[in-house]
């Protein structure tokens, strides 16, 4: 990306990875969009940085993506690089969560980034450039006890981005899936005033520029899974190949 020119599209830019990305890319003398329903964490992201604007907008409300996108790319220039990076994180057993829940942290986590691929990546394909960032996670391919709700949404968003990588392999617009370890943010305070899994203390949490920097790695070297931090990968793998090992751990790590 060309410094100065263009925008870059931010969404759950109120608070943690979205207002890092932000600041990190106002200082590097980008225009930036910051997305986020948290209008008081947005005014905090953009204190100090004159190339932040700030959109008050639910990711979950298509048409109010779309305006947004519309209203970045005409005010700020075409947008560069889009990050989704919005997200809830309750925990707790399926039977003890509301039902709403369910549905909420699908609406945000997997249909936003939904939204804001449908309303970003035309753009980027008539241009053929820019790089739309996606956010799901490790628990995209590893359930956990606590975490159905969180779990699901992030498979069908890691699910949902290698499609829309593939079908657009041809093209030179870049599609990543961002898929990190337990990071430093406040999204890890929703899960402390939820239910806290034990296995979270079994591995240390990464900071949030570490995931940014293996964004940048990963765009380097072509790829589409993002596995920031060490032993991210390593986890994917057990997964896959001996998903019963997890699980005795898993059950180990609760007591049930």
């Amino acid at each position: 990306m060309s410094k100065g020119k263009g925008s870059i599209f931010i969404t759950g830019a109120g608070s943690g990875m979205g207002r890092l990305a932000a600041r990190k890319f106002a200082a590097k003398g980008y225009q930036v969009a910051a997305v986020d329903v948290n209008q008081q964490g947005l005014l905090e992201t953009a204190e100090n940085h004159q190339n932040i604007r700030t959109f008050n907008v639910d990711v979950t409300n298509y048409d109010a993506v779309c305006s947004a996108v519309d209203e970045a790319e005409r005010e700020l220039g075409s947008i560069k690089r889009a990050y989704n990076a919005a997200a809830i994180m309750p925990l707790g057993k399926v039977l003890e969560q509301d039902v709403e829940v369910f549905h909420r942290v699908m609406d945000i986590n997997y249909n936003g980034v939904v939204n804001v691929s449908k309303a970003v990546l035309p753009k980027l394909l008539e241009r053929n450039e820019g790089e739309l960032i996606n956010f799901a996670s490790v628990a995209g391919w590893i359930p956990i006890l606590y975490m159905s709700a969180y779990n699901a949404s992030k498979f069908a968003v890691v699910a949902f981005t290698e499609v829309l990588h593939h079908e657009h392999q041809d093209s030179d617009v870049r599609i990543l899936c961002v898929c990190p370890p337990p990071v430093k943010t406040p999204l890890l305070d929703q899960a402390r005033g939820t239910v806290w899994p034990k296995v979270f203390d079994q591995a240390k949490h990464i900071e949030p520029q570490d995931v940014l920097d293996a964004i940048d790695k990963t765009l380097r070297e072509n790829g589409l899974f993002v596995f920031p931090g060490r032993g991210t990968k390593l986890q994917q793998r057990v997964r896959r190949w001996f998903p019963d090992l997890l699980w005795r751990n898993v059950h180990k790590a609760e007591g049930f």
